[in-house]
């Protein structure tokens, strides 16, 4: 029934322009699809997925979002696309992967969108990797939790304030048995964030089906988080569709709490345009039966519109997409260099400022050097917060790192996570993309590995990946190292497998002044920084490891990434035997202390590297030549190691003028540190090793 422009089906009422909008959306979509087909060739040089069969749950979702809004829709949504606004001709520069590609600069797949426009939701950069963006997703709602119990008004481009914004996190059903989701849906449902799931279910994964990969759908899944209300839905159909989401975002928008809507939707292209469905699926005929276009078309003539507007409608949009894709297929493809673009966002960071040596001012341990730091950062900025196991005001963290912080800031700023080291990683993300500084941490570098994917897939990538539009501005803290038997879950070093990662920045400062004017250094720094922390030089328990507390730098002190430090210099000795150590955490007091106990401090030169990344080639190069001896000092087991890779650039750099390999010594090569302190010590380098290296190799 039409009265007054509106649409009364099954008592829901909706605006008749919606129903065309929807409609011509479909269309449109729908269109793209078939147009892909036709032209596989060409098109199917990237791999790519549509949306068919899932266009009026997309369509339905996408018209109701509003630009203050935050969408992380995934790799077949193109429909949802079009309905916030996009044109068929930037998906296509996507999925020709164009120069002038909206979302990656031709860098990524097919509607894998980052967008930062003004007029439409927020979609920062998120992977493929199926349900790892809900993470992201969810700290783009923590980040709203905490802005609004802080009172920090998010902001539209002229200034203005804007109130209830909304996170939507759009997941295939599959993906909902990863175990990352667990833990968004968990931290959702705990902190009551303003965020929908959207499960499209379309009883696929790629060629196993749900019978044969799920216990149960995504909306009996979600039963299990109380506080995470579901609802199901035929994702076919329109006006339920519609109807049901408007409900759904007006509470998230009201009442601040998060839903997940399960849409049943058929798939009716292939999984991806590599992957075809004629070779695995059994349920082709049973899929067709529930094709969402039909049942629009029929909606239509219901309402009123007579084939003749409905074949329009759907004719304009048909050609609309033909001439989009023929003018992107003239479109400029990427230039060569612009590969070397957007690796990180540029940092006002480059030289180091402020009073390093206050007159007056304490000795302090480095534990606290990284204390005050924080503090000083937090009082100063109120986007500022930390977050992690045991950090809240209990305990300050198992190190005491975070000591008073809770207490002085408040459970909103400094808080407990659940024992999730992917989200405490994946949500700076999110936290990121709304205006936020996170600072977070894993308890032990032994703990860093259920967060690598994030850490890896998400935060690395996203600047590169969104073409600088969503640079990832997060400092993650990792204690890291082997002292006093911490045994083998607590005394690792992971440098390697971290600096392998492209996109990140990373320290592993040796001593407390140096750690502090590096974590002034990361928070202005835009981009994601890993800050390695060694627990044996936290207090300077450790034997030769007081080096490690030095005097409070100022508040102002900052000390920029890619600096290293000449700590122990001596001059060019044309007749005699000298060294060059280069070295970084532990390792430079084991290498101060062994020079020293050998007597030879005018022979040996000390470079603490001080950030691995980026890694101060220059002054590295310019020591070793003069030395013409070198050696590298690491606590890491040496095969296939960050101190190898280092070795043999040294080696390449300066091989006219050495007179000696590189040399190295670090842990012995084991699967990992035992609990027994004789073993412990075995494993571990230590000043009588060094001493013993140092001679050999001034002996060569």
């Amino acid at each position: 029934m039409i009265k007054d422009n509106l649409i009364t089906v099954n008592n829901s009422k909706l605006k008749k322009e919606i129903l065309v909008k929807g409609f011509k959306n479909l269309c449109t979509a729908k269109a793209l699809t078939y147009l892909y087909e036709e032209n596989f060739k060409t098109v199917s040089k990237y791999v790519h997925a549509t949306s068919r069969g899932h266009e009026v749950i997309q369509t339905a979702v996408g018209l109701q979002l509003k630009p203050q809004d935050y969408a992380f829709p995934y790799y077949r949504d193109d429909a949802m696309l079009l309905s916030i606004g996009m044109r068929p001709y930037d998906l296509m520069l996507q999925v020709l992967a164009k120069r002038d590609d909206p979302f990656s600069g031709g860098r990524t797949y097919y509607s894998h969108p980052s967008l930062r426009e003004d007029d439409k939701p927020k979609i920062p950069h998120q992977s493929s990797a199926t349900g790892m963006q809900a993470i992201p997703a969810t700290g783009v709602a923590m980040g709203f939790w905490y802005k609004e119990a802080e009172g920090i008004s998010e902001l539209d481009p002229a200034g203005n304030s804007i109130d209830n914004p909304v996170v939507v996190c759009s997941l295939g059903d599959a993906s909902v048995t990863e175990g990352e989701i667990s833990e968004a849906f968990q931290m959702a449902a705990l902190k009551q964030l303003p965020i929908l799931y959207l499960v499209q279910d379309n009883g696929w994964d790629i060629s196993a089906n749900a019978a044969e990969t799920r216990a149960q759908n995504a909306f009996e899944y979600a039963a299990g988080f109380h506080g995470l209300e579901a609802v199901s839905i035929d994702g076919t159909d329109f006006i339920e569709s519609y109807t049901t989401i408007s409900k759904v975002l007006d509470t998230i928008r009201n009442e601040r709490r998060p839903f997940l809507v399960h849409a049943r939707v058929p798939l009716l292209n292939h999984h991806t345009s590599g992957v075809r469905m004629e070779w695995y699926r059994d349920d082709l005929e049973e899929a067709q039966s529930r094709d969402p276009y039909p049942k629009m078309k029929a909606l239509l003539k219901e309402t009123g519109f007579t084939d003749n507007e409905i074949q329009e409608f759907e004719n304009n949009c048909i050609d609309i997409v033909r001439a989009d894709f023929e003018k992107a297929l003239k479109a400029e493809d990427p230039r060569p260099e612009d590969l070397f673009t957007h690796d990180f966002a540029p940092t006002p960071i480059v030289e180091e400022t402020g009073d390093r040596s206050p007159k007056g001012a304490d000795k302090v341990v480095m534990v606290d050097c990284a204390l005050f730091a924080i503090e000083e950062l937090m009082r100063k900025h109120k986007e500022c917060l930390l977050y992690g196991q045991d950090v809240g005001g209990r305990l300050g963290g198992v190190f005491r790192e975070a000591a008073t912080l809770a207490q002085k800031f408040g459970d909103n700023r400094v808080f407990n996570t659940p024992i999730q080291e992917a989200f405490i990683v994946g949500s700076t993300v999110g936290m990121s993309a709304v205006g936020l500084k996170p600072i977070v941490e894993v308890q032990f570098a032994d703990y860093i590995w259920p967060g690598l994917n994030q850490l890896f897939t998400e935060v690395s990538r996203s600047c590169y990946l969104s073409n600088g539009k969503w640079p990832v501005s997060m400092i993650l803290r990792v204690p890291i190292g082997a002292y006093g038997s911490g045994g083998p879950y607590h005394s690792s070093s992971v440098e390697s497998v971290v600096t392998n990662i492209r996109g990140l920045k990373i320290a592993y400062p040796s001593n407390g002044a140096d750690l502090k004017g590096l974590l002034k250094a990361a928070y202005y720094d835009p981009n994601p920084v890993v800050i390695f922390e060694h627990k044996g030089l936290y207090w300077s328990k450790v034997p030769g490891t007081k080096g490690a507390t030095s005097v409070e730098p100022a508040e102002d002190y900052i000390l920029p990434f890619g600096k290293a430090w000449v700590l122990q210099e001596i001059w060019k000795q044309e007749n005699e035997e000298t060294l060059s150590i280069i070295t970084y955490g532990m390792g430079v007091h084991w290498a101060m202390n062994a020079s020293e106990e050998l007597g030879l401090q005018d022979k040996i030169e000390v470079v603490d590297l001080r950030t691995l990344h980026p890694l101060d080639y220059d002054t590295v190069f310019k020591s070793v030549k003069k030395c013409g001896k070198c050696l590298v000092v690491t606590e890491e087991p040496t095969d296939n190691s960050f101190s190898r890779a280092l070795q043999g650039r040294i080696q390449e750099e300066c091989f006219q003028e050495l007179d000696a390999p590189v040399m190295i010594i670090g842990s012995e090569n084991m699967p990992a540190i035992p609990l027994n302190s004789t073993l412990e010590q075995t494993m571990i380098p230590s000043v009588e090793k060094v001493k013993d290296k140092i001679n050999e190799i001034l002996g060569y």
